[in-house]
């Protein structure tokens, strides 16, 4: 999603959240070249794997937003020496819940961040709840001791929240590894919902095309599970291949001229976005890691009893099904090679 190589670290603020709040905390803005990369690992690098874009909202109006409030605040120059107070303030506000865990809370201010073709600034807030043990080699200059300690290392922190400082709205990149303890922190803290732009776009459609080929196609036509791999297949292809997405030619290249198919999926896709509360374009840029990650559930193997797993990733005339004198059921399948 993210490609933060070039990106630097501009300021960091760093404070223990405690039930009983305390004053000490502490301001960075210069680092070395080791310390700077090693910080930009453990805070930008899980980012690169989000496939989901988030913009600010509220359910009255968007200025009361307060997190919104402070970090237009800090685009327009401001420091996070000037602004801490108010995102510890409203972070503790937002996590009154008895599952939530005390932690330690870095805010920090990013330059040069490279997404979608541009660089730009960003704010990260980033809470650790729970630390990694290691162990500390020892200093053989003094009395040789191993010493056992607990820090934050380069595995997935537990909340995070990535605002980057885009043409308005912001576009913003957040995880929760812990959301199933309470939903303060996107809900609550951050207040977001989905962005209305081509990541969206890509993640909403095959997501719902998946729905419709595998849930709903097969209540309203006979299809076989070969059939269902097969427009799969298809659909994935097509993102694969194209850089901007058609919802015609989409159509075309997976239904052909399956009129009746093409007007079921046409019913089912306003049916769906009305459920879903959602809003897909007929027309996109698409996004190529969300389709990645999205391949990835996009089931090719056709599973036959416990004896045999058949990966159908091509042409769908060279498998043919069938039933014989005895009522046993077989694949027949054409090819030229092995291996």
């Amino acid at each position: 999603m993210i490609d933060h190589k070039g990106a630097s670290i501009k300021e960091l603020f760093f404070k223990k959240i405690e039930e009983e709040s305390t004053e000490h905390h502490l301001v960075q803005n210069e680092f070395s070249p080791s310390e700077e990369e090693m910080l930009k690992s453990i805070f930008l690098k899980p980012f690169g794997t989000v496939t989901n874009t988030y913009q600010f909202t509220h359910n009255v109006d968007l200025e009361l937003n307060v997190l919104y409030n402070l970090a237009r605040e800090i685009d327009s120059n401001q420091t996070i020496g000037d602004t801490h107070e108010g995102i510890v303030s409203h972070l503790r506000s937002s996590s009154r819940h008895p599952n939530i865990k005390e932690g330690e809370l870095f805010i920090i201010r990013f330059t040069d961040i490279f997404i979608d073709g541009m660089t730009i600034d960003a704010l990260g807030i980033f809470k650790v709840e729970k630390k990694d043990p290691f162990i500390e080699t020892p200093d053989w200059t003094k009395e040789p001791t191993l010493l056992f300690k607990e820090g934050i290392g380069e595995k997935k922190l537990d909340k995070a929240c990535l605002i980057l400082f885009s043409e308005d709205p912001y576009t913003i990149l957040a995880y929760d590894n812990n959301s199933s303890e309470a939903v303060y922190w996107k809900n609550d803290f951050i207040s977001l919902d989905f962005k209305k732009d081509h990541v969206n776009n890509t993640n909403h459609f095959l997501e719902m095309i998946k729905t419709y080929i595998t849930d709903q196609m097969p209540e309203e036509f006979e299809v076989t599970k070969t059939d269902q791999i097969d427009l799969l297949n298809k659909s994935i292809k097509y993102f694969k291949e194209a850089e901007t997405f058609d919802k015609g030619e989409f159509e075309l290249s997976v239904f052909g001229q399956e009129d009746e198919a093409v007007q079921s999926f046409r019913y089912f896709d306003k049916q769906y976005q009305e459920d879903m509360d959602l809003e897909i374009d007929d027309n996109f840029k698409i996004a190529v890691q969300s389709v990645k990650k999205q391949a990835r559930v996009f089931k090719s193997v056709l599973k036959l009893d416990k004896n045999f797993h058949v990966y159908i990733h091509g042409n769908r005339e060279l498998i043919e099904q069938g039933v014989d004198s005895d009522g046993r059921k077989y694949y027949k399948i054409y090819y030229e090679n092995e291996s």
